[in-house]
């Protein structure tokens, strides 16, 4: 009987305590749930919320119900969305890494192709807009491959999804809006509205913005279809590059040589100056020539360091910035139109220069340290844009190391022993 109840108790005992750990494995696993089931709701309400907002203002703005009710009410977030906008090339890759992805012999080749393909209207298109052709095809093969990769996300649902995120709200609503006129105004229709997950449209990827600005019915059917018709976006593209200041007679930009222990204190980056400058200071073509005596202002830019590559970069760089605010982007658009051209790629490459890239998190570490020690002003973003440039290159110059304005090993192992301390 006694060992009867010792079991008994054994078992009780057993029982109790495992049925304690059940619980408590259920309630781990039912948290974490509950808890993005709450997150999940919260953003729904958020982009509902939006959705009412976006109604109001359209409501204020005069759009039928056919927007208001039909269009808005039919929106839908897109979580992919966030997802890639926060997971962009340039962010992630060496400037090598980016070029050598996008300026391959396929885009060469498949770029030549459609140059001979398109003759008659690049002859007609260079004459009304004085943009060269090279540059136009480069756009087109790097923004949707020659049109075989157009985005098949709804527009409608991209830009309301990153018009209801506070990152970038103003501009996408303000693009969504545009989109909204378009749709009013019956220039597009909504079965049209695919394309990528930032809103770009059609074969050159044009924002709502740009469409209202820019379109161009190219061959004159009595619509502009930026989706079909290769010469309406061709041409849209060739009258937005002329409508925002591209020089006929003026290059985007070359790759030079620095001098032997080029002293950077004599220049600023992100800033223009005479070529003749450059010419002072020992620069020299990439073929070890003279620079010209042409009359035009030019920064000079280090996309990896005094290590990679340098280049001049002209007025018109600017512009090509205008399409993509990016400079790797912008680099890859004259780069390829190079050797459209029959020219070479980027030759400091051919050195097996080794760069490495760093995460957001790391260049937003550098920042706050920057911050810190009085060099940078502003939010850390994790980008390498002109305030970090010139924060680095200012660090650079009082620790006696090359003043490039680039993040390298030497820039980050300096600043970790001084915060140290």
């Amino acid at each position: 009987m006694l060992l009867y109840k010792q079991f008994i108790l054994r078992l009780n005992f057993n029982f109790t305590f495992n049925l304690s750990l059940v619980i408590k494995i259920i309630v781990s696993l039912i948290l974490p749930l509950t808890s993005m089931m709450a997150n999940r709701v919260v953003a729904n309400e958020h982009f509902s919320q939006c959705k009412n907002n976006l109604q109001v203002r359209a409501v204020k703005d005069g759009f039928s119900a056919f927007i208001t009710e039909d269009i808005i009410g039919g929106l839908s977030e897109i979580k992919r969305v966030i997802e890639l906008d926060k997971r962009q090339p340039e962010f992630t890759q060496t400037f090598k890494e980016y070029i050598k992805a996008r300026v391959t012999n396929y885009y060469v080749q498949t770029g030549i192709q459609k140059l001979a393909e398109h003759k008659k209207l690049f002859d007609r298109l260079t004459t009304e807009y004085a943009v060269p052709r090279h540059i136009l095809v480069s756009f087109w093969g790097l923004e949707t491959v020659f049109g075989q990769h157009k985005g098949k996300m709804s527009v409608l649902n991209s830009l309301a999804t990153l018009a209801c995120d506070q990152r970038r709200s103003k501009f996408f609503t303000q693009e969504l809006f545009y989109l909204f006129t378009l749709l009013e105004n019956k220039k597009v229709t909504k079965a049209q509205l695919k394309g990528s997950w930032a809103g770009a449209m059609g074969h050159m990827q044009f924002m709502p913005s740009a469409f209202i600005k820019y379109a161009i019915d190219g061959d004159k059917d009595g619509r502009v279809d930026i989706w079909q018709s290769e010469v309406d976006a061709l041409t849209t593209a060739a009258n937005y590059l002329h409508q925002i200041g591209w020089q006929q007679q003026e290059h985007w930009g070359r790759e030079v040589i620095l001098p032997e222990g080029f002293d950077f204190s004599q220049i600023t980056f992100d800033q223009y100056y005479p070529l003749s400058y450059f010419q002072q200071l020992g620069i020299k073509q990439i073929d070890n020539s003279q620079l010209s005596d042409d009359i035009i202002d030019a920064e000079l830019f280090l996309p990896e360091g005094h290590q990679g590559p340098v280049f001049l970069l002209y007025p018109n760089f600017n512009v090509i910035m205008t399409w993509n605010f990016s400079k790797s982007y912008a680099l890859s658009v004259g780069i390829l139109a190079n050797k459209l051209m029959g020219f070479e790629g980027v030759k400091a490459f051919s050195q097996d220069n080794k760069s490495k890239t760093y995460s957001v998190n790391e260049m937003k570490g550098l920042q706050n340290k920057l911050i810190f020690i009085g060099l940078y002003a502003g939010k850390p973003d994790g980008i390498w844009g002109p305030k970090s440039r010139s924060a680095i290159r200012l660090f650079q110059l009082k620790h006696q190391l090359v003043a490039d304005g680039f993040p390298n090993k030497e820039v980050f192992d300096t600043i970790n022993q001084l915060t140290l301390h």
